[in-house]
């Protein structure tokens, strides 16, 4: 297992955090060690272990923590970036950023990750969206004729956000809410959120809640179609400041209107 770095204890704000906002995407297979269960029940120090293995995120938290000089790349300012944008990460030099992670990922990457050039540094953020947008190949898929499956992979692979309205139906239903929140579409060439509209959320999945005691009127972080953490007003403010930012220079390089 993991340890935390000497002379201090484990940040457990920091897995709890991560833990939360990773477990979907790994529950379903789509990235991270096939570690679900550690994720929703684990230990910090087990949580940490497996975090190292995120291929896409622990670079990230490498990154970020090197630069920020804080030693723990689970530290709670840390993941919060990350995973939502603004905070510590917002205060790096977003080119150096891009630069360090690519000098990081760059050798691991195959021909499918050809567009991992320093052309991409003008995207470069440390933050999740930019690794949706620019560093996976989904963006580039689109405007090909066949773009429901790339849409809907970035659309559930960023991080959302909703109030919810409604929580089930007193009935069977019980492990959904309604959400009203913004899915992504194509517009003009480029990627925009819609109006919102209520979507039906998933609450709880094979027993297991992020936000077990989640209320009406709450804002909530979604990924993958599931409610996976409540957001505080700084918290929110990030997440659709660092997503709208995201949509913006990703539209442009859609257009053509920068390399």
């Amino acid at each position: 297992m993991t340890a935390a770095p000497a002379g201090s204890s484990i940040d457990t704000r920091g897995t709890e955090f991560f833990a939360r906002y990773a477990y979907a995407p790994n529950q379903l297979g789509y990235c991270g060690p096939p570690e679900a269960a550690v994720l929703r029940s684990g230990s910090p120090e087990e949580i940490r272990a497996v975090a190292r293995r995120f291929s896409g995120a622990w670079p990230y938290l490498q990154v970020l923590a090197r630069m920020t000089g804080i030693a723990d790349p689970m530290d709670h300012r840390v993941v919060e970036s990350y995973w939502l944008g603004g905070g510590i990460g917002a205060e790096l030099d977003a080119r150096e950023f891009g630069q360090a992670l690519l000098d990081v990922i760059g050798p691991q990457a195959g021909h499918y990750w050809a567009h991992l050039t320093p052309a991409l540094l003008d995207e470069a953020a440390g933050d999740h969206g930019f690794h949706v947008f620019g560093v996976y190949p989904w963006s580039r898929l689109l405007g090909r004729g066949m773009d429901e499956h790339p849409l809907h992979v970035l659309d559930s692979c960023r991080i959302g956000w909703g109030t919810v309205v409604s929580l089930g139906d007193g009935g069977t239903d019980a492990d959904h809410a309604g959400v009203r929140s913004q899915a992504l579409e194509l517009r003009e060439g480029g990627l925009a959120l819609a109006e919102p509209k209520v979507h039906r959320v998933a609450v709880r999945v094979d027993g297991y809640a992020a936000v077990p005691d989640v209320e009406v009127g709450e804002e909530v972080a979604l990924h993958w179609g599931r409610i996976c953490g409540r957001l505080t007003p700084s918290q929110l403010r990030d997440v659709e400041e660092s997503t709208h930012h995201r949509l913006d220079v990703t539209s442009r390089r859609l257009r053509g209107e920068h390399a």
